[in-house]
């Protein structure tokens, strides 16, 4: 008898839309630098949740663990306007036993980026108040999620960008 094995491709990168609010604006209709963070963050956390299979809320109260963010950093490349619809991508582009770096773009429908967003976070006990080791089932699961990308410095990153939007 012969089998066949179809192997689907997990997807690596999560994605979902939303439309900018008025609200989120300064008074020339641009988004407050502030709430791009916030539109970010929200949809990596729907990301978390529809693709890793819970939320951050569970797995504290499961392990008594959770991640903790020790850096931010952001480039804003082109403005974006109030009612435009963008796009925001995550993917995790490092992760070890300690550590991971969770890379966020907001784009329009023509695929510019308007954002970058590289979030790194620790894992953290929330009863020792101190940073330890992911468990190996928790790293197994971010690891099989990681997306290798050329650029290791937010610089390198960011430069690499700005030269693919002139070219949208």
């Amino acid at each position: 008898m012969e089998r066949f094995f179809y192997f689907c491709s997990m997807e690596k990168e999560f994605s979902s839309s939303v439309r900018i609010r008025f609200a989120d604006c300064d008074p020339i209709g641009h988004l407050n630098n502030v709430k791009y963070l916030e539109y970010m963050l929200n949809a990596r956390e729907d990301h978390v949740e529809q693709n890793y299979g819970f939320t951050y809320e569970q797995y504290t109260r499961e392990t008594g663990c959770t991640w903790v963010t020790i850096q931010n950093e952001i480039a804003y490349l082109k403005e974006v306007r109030y009612n435009s619809t963008v796009e925001i991508t995550s993917k995790t582009i490092f992760v070890d036993d300690l550590t991971a770096v969770v890379e966020l773009l907001m784009k329009d429908e023509k695929g510019t980026v308007h954002a970058v967003f590289w979030l790194t976070v620790i894992y953290f006990n929330m009863k020792t108040r101190k940073a330890e080791k992911m468990p190996e089932k928790t790293l197994a699961q971010f690891a099989q999620f990681l997306v290798e990308i050329e650029h290791k410095t937010f610089k390198e990153r960011t430069n690499y960008l700005r030269i693919q939007n002139k070219t949208k």
